[in-house]
């Protein structure tokens, strides 16, 4: 019996050595042809960058791959850099399941590896080429392809309006912003960046040197980092608002140096509102006065600050005697000021770790485009919100303990959170107001409206009951465990807004001149502001939910007064 047995067991180890043996020699040959494969696609010559070889590590990392863009005076291209071309649609995308958190992070992984597994091909593949693999300019559109612009690094080109936009931005997207607001040339760059404005400069660059896609538009280009992608734009895409040519300010008295005061002008027999608007659309100014015949372009100054408005009937005389008269007609363009639209990160991180503390739908997010603004630097979150961060809120991504932003957001409360900060701005809201914004928000989005039936059904009630006591815990913890708070009052900011926000910048200990605050009071309202209003219930409080809430508003008005704060603004009083 034991020599049978002895045989089978000398034959199973054969095989079992066989088997190891084959394993072996499979894996190895896959490997050689892997690794032949990968030395016939290496060029032998030096070769160009890849299109993702130009970003920092860190940036690719991300899958961000922005720069602070810059950019360009009139121009003078060259014929062969001119090439006609169709607007593009984004293709719409298919909303997937699951919470939103996770379908963020997961598309953050995915884009992390889309972008590594380029950034491989790209060293195997010599230098780029505008083949049909490679980005090139967007082969439907309404706008003319100019050319590929640099950026000198020090003044922008496109002068005009910004936009981000860091998943979806396409041609089509930039051409019709910049068309909505009379300007000549949409600029791409990065991938994701708009800028837009009346002139170029007199030479371009390669055109192989624009070599990012779009980020909602494969196949198009978007320019690269420093480099401008720019299309003049012809006209808006069916369905698209231009804006009015200009808005009414007021009636002012002049300045005392208008020469100084007002840089660039027209002396014309009949000008018109309109033409005035235009020609100061052109030259980049963001206010058109008129007075008379005579037509001036300036910014807001501080000898021109557009705060004391006079009785409009001053101005209402024949051209004639107004020309003789102090007064003038100012008008807003469409053209954006662009002198406090540059931002950064810290260059070196805060000692001072500073929190924007708000209960939700109190404004952070308006207070936030504010200080940004004000101070060139990025805010950062507590939170990751891809909205924020996809139309230029570049901190939402950094991480919250990095201390390379000026401060903060949270709605947190509670001991821990709260110690944690050495110093906070609380953002305070009048609670009815921000309890109708944050359901808003979290029915329709940062800039939608709850529909009717949110409303009607149950779930507004209970979000009531639930949201009325954080609003209060969330002002009395802030005011118990705050090692160094300045409060502020979101009516107050609105009515008083640049010398709210120049008490919030000096808290923040950052020097901003007034010029950089009249900007932002230029360009006070952001991208994320709800327009026009949604026909719901104009009272949607029951009198139980404005007893419960009033009760609230009683104890946070006296805790305020309890630590030497002035109470609650008036028009929280219950009503």
């Amino acid at each position: 019996m034991a020599k049978p047995f002895f045989r089978l067991q000398k034959f199973l180890r054969r095989t079992q050595f066989l088997l190891f043996f084959l394993t072996a020699a499979y894996l190895m040959t896959g490997s050689l042809l892997l690794l032949q494969r990968a030395r016939v696609a290496l060029p032998q010559g030096p070769r160009a960058p890849g299109p993702l070889q130009t970003l920092p590590v860190a940036a690719v990392a991300l899958g961000v791959g922005l720069l602070d863009s810059r950019a360009l005076h009139d121009p003078r291209v060259s014929p062969e850099l001119l090439l006609g071309v169709d607007m593009l649609q984004s293709p719409l995308t298919r909303p997937r399941p699951g919470p939103r958190w996770l379908r963020s992070r997961n598309s953050e992984l995915r884009q992390l590896r889309r972008r590594w597994f380029h950034h491989f091909m790209s060293d195997s593949q010599g230098p780029p080429a505008l083949g049909p693999e490679a980005p090139r300019p967007a082969i439907h559109s309404r706008g003319t392809y100019v050319g590929c612009f640099s950026d000198d690094g020090h003044e922008r080109t496109l002068k005009g309006a910004v936009f981000y936009d860091l998943r979806k931005m396409t041609v089509s997207h930039c051409q019709d912003a910049c068309a909505e607001r009379s300007y000549v040339y949409a600029g791409l760059e990065a991938g994701a960046e708009c800028y837009c404005g009346n002139r170029l400069p007199a030479t371009s660059v390669g055109l192989e040197e624009c070599s990012h896609e779009c980020k909602g538009e494969k196949g198009s280009m978007c320019g690269a980092v420093d480099r401008l992608s720019v299309y003049r734009v012809d006209e808006l895409q069916p369905g698209s608002r231009k804006r009015r040519t200009a808005t009414y300010r007021g009636c002012f008295r002049l300045p005392e140096n208008i020469t100084h005061a007002f840089p660039s002008s027209l002396i014309q027999a009949n000008v018109t509102v309109e033409t005035c608007s235009g020609f100061c659309s052109q030259k980049e100014f963001p206010l058109a006065i008129l007075r008379g015949w005579e037509c001036y372009c300036a910014y807001p100054t501080p000898q021109f600050n557009l705060r004391d408005a006079m009785d409009s009937s001053l101005c209402g005389q024949d051209p004639e005697a107004q020309r003789l008269a102090e007064y003038c007609e100012v008008y807003q363009t469409p053209v954006q000021d662009t002198r406090c639209t540059d931002r950064r990160f810290l260059p070196n991180k805060s000692k001072v770790f500073v929190a924007l503390s708000s209960f939700p739908g109190a404004g952070n997010t308006w207070a936030r485009h504010l200080i940004e603004h004000a101070t060139g630097f990025y805010t950062g979150s507590y939170y990751f919100d891809g909205t924020l961060y996809n139309k230029g809120f570049k901190g939402e991504k950094d991480h919250w303990r990095s201390r390379r932003t000026i401060c903060v957001k949270t709605h947190e409360s509670g001991r821990r959170e709260i110690e944690m900060f050495d110093s906070a701005i609380l953002l305070i809201r009048n609670p009815y107001r921000s309890l109708v914004a944050e359901f808003n928000r979290k029915c329709a989005g940062h800039l939608g409206y709850a529909a009717d039936r949110n409303w009607k059904s149950k779930e507004w009630p209970d979000f009531v009951n639930s949201y009325a006591s954080w609003w209060s815990s969330h002002v009395l913890d802030w005011l118990k465990y705050g090692k160094r708070l300045l409060v502020v009052h979101y009516e107050e900011l609105r009515r008083s807004l640049v010398p709210t926000l120049r008490e919030m910048v000096a808290f923040l200990n950052v020097s901003v001149s007034e010029e950089r605050l009249l900007c932002v009071e230029n360009n006070k309202e952001g991208s994320f502001r709800r327009r026009g209003r949604r026909s719901h219930d104009p009272e949607p409080f029951t009198p139980e939910m404005k007893d419960l809430i009033n009760g609230y508003i009683r104890t946070v008005d006296k805790a305020l007064r309890d630590h030497n704060w002035t109470g609650l603004p008036r028009e929280y009083v219950p009503r």
